[in-house]
């Protein structure tokens, strides 16, 4: 495509958060440590306010030396069929990767930046501590996030040195209750920062999300990680990590957990992203760990199904995060700007539903359509057993009983009479899928297509953690007449080759859905190299239009994202 440059930067995160990088979108640490005292008793007592503030500094000094003293910090081992699963540093600067490709980008292809979110954990990997309160452990999604960055471009240009959370998540219930409370005496927060996650963009805005806080702004073009976005105060909680824009409206629909009540609001924010237009507690009886939130043209639509997150329990000795297949599963269809007393909710089979494919009405139903498995790989085995050995059994399955195999999932909900009229498996049993993505103009629409990353059972056993060895293309209108599921096409990648983080590319001016290009992070585990690849998608099968090599190695992650340029009005990198 003639003047077309390709460059690739990443950039390990600092503290305080506030920094210049060009990958890692997030922060270790929150940049308010402990609430400051008030102006007025810094005007009205410096005194009185010099002594607080000298008491706090002395108290923050002591915890930190009690945490220093009681918990050892030992690194968690990575398996050699593991590797492409540990942390890499920053690059820095922009790397040229322009005579690096393979092929060509297509004509058609639109300027802007391709961004991958994923774990990246500082201070050389996970960790675990020993205690006098027993034992706790990171879990594989809990590495500070890093953005690995690709720039498609016709005119191509840390303060801590040691683990300050305590993990706070899985281990022995009074380890974990003792982090909880000396991460939050000490830093404001029961959990760090992570920022690992996602991408998306909003109102010319872009951020990096995870479930845990409030999204944080990023400029596209340098990267410079900005303010927290709390909508100018109006939210105050954490923030799914897979908001839904309206594609009409231009409105962003949000929501957000919590293991107190309120456990889980919704809101709706204004086109330019400075209003909170809407904010609803739909009054949810327990704080399930819901990742997405689906709409339609008129619905918002809430899965609560029965993997939770619960404090008491962890008080009474159990895990702060659990699946229980015993306890109930619903999904909830309420109107855009709907109260509490709209919502209806339709009673569905226990599972475990992480990501939404798409949600849309259909004359007297709403569809919802989602990747959704018997059972829940987080947060892993009870605390004692052997992780990898857990991990890598249920990986390993096929077949209708296979627990953390992951199909596509289909419900139809009758809006009249309250039934839930059918919910069925879509893809059969042979092949695991997840991290589905569309053609956003299609959100809260009938869509014809959905792309997904395709589980190698073999590989994933073997490391006791997910890779995906391929793509999938799903016709969602199309059934096959032998088993009446969907059609299916597969991209499938070079053996011992996995990909992360694909991202649909729509072409511009493209007349049909599918007019565009999957593009992905791959890596090579045998040549220990990592590369993008463009996929065209209306010919899904085969080899890429596109291989671009990239100079370092790029660590397993999360979600991706290609954000046009154009939609910024500036094109220079």
């Amino acid at each position: 495509m003639g003047s077309f440059g390709v460059s690739c930067s990443s950039i390990r995160p600092s503290y305080p958060p506030k920094i210049n990088h060009h990958s890692h979108s997030s922060l270790s640490y929150s940049s308010t440590p402990l609430k400051p005292l008030s102006k007025e008793l810094h005007k009205s007592n410096p005194i009185l306010f010099q002594v607080s503030k000298t008491i706090k500094d002395a108290s923050l000094r002591l915890l930190d030396a009690f945490v220093d003293s009681v918990f050892h910090f030992i690194d968690q081992p990575l398996l050699p069929s593991q590797t492409n699963f540990a942390p890499v540093e920053e690059i820095g600067e922009a790397v040229n990767v322009t005579e690096s490709i393979n092929g060509r980008i297509p004509d058609g292809f639109p300027e802007g930046v391709y961004i991958r979110n994923g774990p990246n954990p500082l201070f050389g990997g996970l960790k675990s501590t020993n205690s006098i309160f027993g034992k706790s452990s990171h879990t594989w999604i809990e590495g500070e996030g890093m953005l690995h960055v690709l720039y498609f471009s016709k005119h191509a240009r840390k303060a801590r040195k040691k683990p300050g959370f305590l993990p706070a998540i899985e281990g022995d219930s009074l380890a974990v209750l003792s982090a909880y409370l000396l991460n939050y005496l000490r830093f404001g927060f029961v959990n760090k920062y992570l920022s690992n996650t996602s991408v998306f963009e909003h109102s010319g805005k872009l951020y990096s999300a995870a479930e845990n806080h409030i999204p944080q702004e990023m400029d596209i073009f340098t990267l410079e990680t900005g303010r927290n976005w709390d909508v100018n105060g109006c939210w105050n909680r954490p923030f799914t990590s897979h908001p839904k824009r309206d594609p009409d409206t231009g409105e962003l629909v949000i929501m957000g957990i919590h293991p107190e009540k309120p456990y889980f609001e919704l809101g709706v924010i204004s086109v330019d992203g400075d209003k909170l237009l809407h904010r609803v507690d739909p009054g949810l009886e327990r704080c399930c760990l819901c990742h997405e939130i689906g709409i339609t043209t008129r619905y918002n639509v809430i899965m609560d199904f029965p993997l939770t997150i619960d404090i008491n329990r962890l008080i009474r000795g159990g895990p702060l995060i659990k699946y229980n297949e015993e306890e109930y599963a619903r999904i909830g269809i309420m109107p855009r700007y709907g109260e509490a007393d709209s919502l209806k909710w339709f009673d569905v089979e226990p599972g475990c539903t992480f990501h939404i494919i798409n949600c849309h009405e259909q004359d007297d139903e709403v569809v919802v359509l989602a990747c959704r498995a018997r059972d829940s790989m987080i947060p892993g085995p009870d605390f004692g057993l052997n992780k990898h050995e857990w991990f890598s059994k249920g990986l390993e399955q096929t077949g209708a009983d296979a627990p953390f195999l992951s199909r596509v999932y289909e419900w139809r909900l009758n809006m009249l009479t309250g039934d839930v009229v059918a919910e069925r498996n879509l893809t059969g049993t042979d092949y695991s899928m997840e991290f589905p993505i569309i053609n956003d103009k299609y959100n809260g629409k009938i869509c014809k297509y959905c792309y997904t990353q395709v589980v190698s059972s073999k590989a994933s056993s073997t490391s006791g953690t997910p890779k995906f060895g391929g793509l999938a293309k799903l016709h969602l209108q199309e059934r096959e007449q032998c088993d009446g599921l969907i059609k299916v096409e597969h991209h499938k990648l070079p053996e011992n080759t996995f990909c992360t983080g694909a991202a649909f590319v729509a072409k511009r001016e493209g007349a049909d859905e599918d007019d565009g290009w999957i593009i992905a992070y791959i890596h090579n585990e045998d040549r220990n190299t990592s590369h993008v690849y463009v996929v065209d998608t209306k010919n899904f099968c085969n080899e890429p239009v596109a291989v671009i090599n990239l100079p370092r190695r790029v660590p397993y992650g999360f979600h991706g994202a290609f954000v046009p340029f154009f939609d910024y009005g500036e094109t220079t990198i």
